[in-house]
Parts: C-alpha cells; structure tokens; sequence
C-alpha cells in the first residue's frame, strides 16, 4: 500500500517473458459458510465507510462555518478513504461468491498502483494536519497567516504531487520478472503478496521498498510524534481548563487515527520480508485499509462539535424546503 511498486516496468516486456494473463486471489477463507460471513460483514463496513466520509464531504463543502484548515484537510481524508476503500473492497464482495478469484493483469497493476498511490497520500496528509493542529494551538495568533487559503492549497498540491512522484512514476522503472506462479495469497492485488510470485532476484526491490518505506511512513511518523510532543507542552501551559479540554479533544481525534493507521502500515512494511505472505499479514492489511477508512469518519463527528451542528443545520434546510 504505501511503497513504490517493485513490479514490472515495462508491462509489455514484462508480458513476453511469462504466460501470466490474470492472477488467482486466494482471499481470506476457501470456506463458503466463512465467505458468506466476511461479505456480510465487509459489505456493513463499506456501506459506514462510504456513507460516513462522503457524509463528511458534503458538510464541509456545503457548510460555510467549516470553511477552515482543518476541516479542508478532513475533507481530503475522507476523499481518500472513500478512494482507498473503494479499490478492492466491491471486489472482494464479488470473489466471496466464488471458488476460484480471478482479477486480469492490467486491472491487478492498476489496483496496486491507485492503492499505493492513496496510501502515501495519506501518509502525507496525515502530517500536515499535525501542522495545522501545531499552529492552531501554539501559533495561535498567526495562524490565519500562516494557514491562509494559498498555503493551504499549496500544502494539498504538494501531499497530492510528492504521492504521485512516489509511486506511479517509479512504477514504469521498476521490474521484475515471473515464471508462472500467479496465485497470490491476498484479498487483493497487494505489492507485497504479488512480490512473491517473482522468481528474478528482489533484493533490489526489497532494498528499495525499505527505503521507501522510510521517506512514507517513517518520516511523516515521526514527524506527527515530535509535532505533538511541542502541542503537548503548549496544552500543558494553557491555564483555562476548557481551553485545554477543547484542544486535547480535537489532536486526540487526530492521534487515534494515527495510531490506528500507523501501527498497522508500519507493522506491515517496516518488518523483514519473508518469502511467503502469511494469514497474519492479510489481517494486518484488513486493518490499515478497511477498519481504518471506516473509524475515520466516526472518530471525527462523533467526538467534533462543529461537524455535529453542520449537520442539524443541513437536516434543518432540508426540512424546511
């Protein structure tokens, strides 16, 4: 999810020396009554998940009183959640129907490529709220100046280019070469599972996903830690206890989706690679990318005033057309 894909560059090359067309996704269980279980279950999360952040979209959008940073850069996450979940989730309801999970070639690329595409954007933008939550508590009076509409769009620009820079383009540079194999032990087309069908050597690779890894995750990781840390302290001096429960609510929101999606992306990709994509591994990826898109939304309105009385207010126009 959140590394340059280590895959064929040159996918008409990379064509010629295999006979794969399509690969077989084994999915989380062979078992139908297991199937029918994981499609009720996953079919409920999408549903919250979709509902949920385009829900969030619509308020921030129609809302003038959310015209802010913050809730600019909320309405991202929620995009890209909705983008995120959206890539692999209607597929794996349609493979819970069946024995044998087909996905062709080009749709698996695409699939790896848009995903890793959406998680390094979230990565990014996870960071820059940090930012913004930074200078709204210890910058308080230059905030509007230093998070002026230009800066904030010049900010949403950056994340959305760098994620670009960061996976698609070294798509097409990268190869590797199979022999065959194409049953991928995932639910999914993931970067990780599909790397190890590769019968060429992927030391490479695997050096260059580390190193990826370190400028996605790593870096904006640490960053959100030292971020909050400073906040930390700036909280720690404010002297109103309203002040200080106002500003522990709103990073708080922000530091459990962090955490959530972090520990998870981290545990997946800062780990040694094995030669073989373990149940636990696909739990992991459960997590990082569908309970985390789905606790966004729920996590932000549930504990956020302001998107609360966004929506009385949009319930009221609609009640009085």
């Amino acid at each position: 999810m959140l590394l340059n894909l280590p895959l064929a560059g040159d996918m008409e090359n990379w064509d010629n020396t295999t006979t794969v067309t399509e690969f077989v996704l084994v999915g989380l269980s062979r078992l139908p009554h297991v199937r029918a279980a994981l499609f009720v279950l996953f079919l409920v999360m999408y549903a919250i998940t979709v509902a949920g952040n385009g829900l969030i979209v619509v308020l921030i959008v129609m809302d003038p009183q959310l015209h802010t940073p913050m809730y600019f850069f909320l309405s991202n996450l929620s995009f890209i959640d909705v983008c995120y979940v959206t890539t692999s989730v209607p597929q794996m309801l349609a493979h819970c129907f069946t024995d044998k999970a087909l996905i062709p070639l080009g749709r698996c690329f695409a699939q790896m490529t848009i995903s890793l595409f959406l998680g390094v954007a979230e990565c990014f933008l996870l960071a820059v709220m940090a930012y913004d939550r930074f200078v709204a508590i210890c910058r308080p009076l230059h905030y509007n100046l230093i998070m002026s509409q230009k800066a904030c769009i010049i900010l949403a620009v950056s994340l959305w280019l760098s994620s670009f820079l960061l996976t698609i383009v070294p798509f097409f540079s990268m190869q590797a070469r199979l022999c065959g194999r194409n049953v991928v032990n995932h639910f999914t087309c993931e970067a990780q599972a599909v790397l190890k069908l590769a019968c060429s050597d992927t030391q490479a690779n695997g050096l260059s996903m580390m190193i990826t890894s370190v400028f996605t995750l790593l870096f904006p990781f640490v960053f959100i830690l030292v971020t909050y840390g400073r906040v930390g302290l700036a909280v720690l001096r404010i002297r109103s206890a309203q002040g200080q429960g106002k500003a522990l609510s709103t990073c708080g929101s922000h530091l459990a989706v962090v955490g959530i999606f972090y520990g998870t992306a981290l545990a997946a990709y800062l780990k040694p690679q094995t030669k073989s994509f373990t149940d636990r591994d696909k739990i992991v990826a459960v997590f990082y990318g569908i309970v985390t898109p789905m606790l966004n939304p729920l996590i932000y309105s549930l504990r956020n005033r302001d998107v609360k009385a966004a929506l009385w207010r949009l319930i009221g126009r609609k009640v009085e057309k």
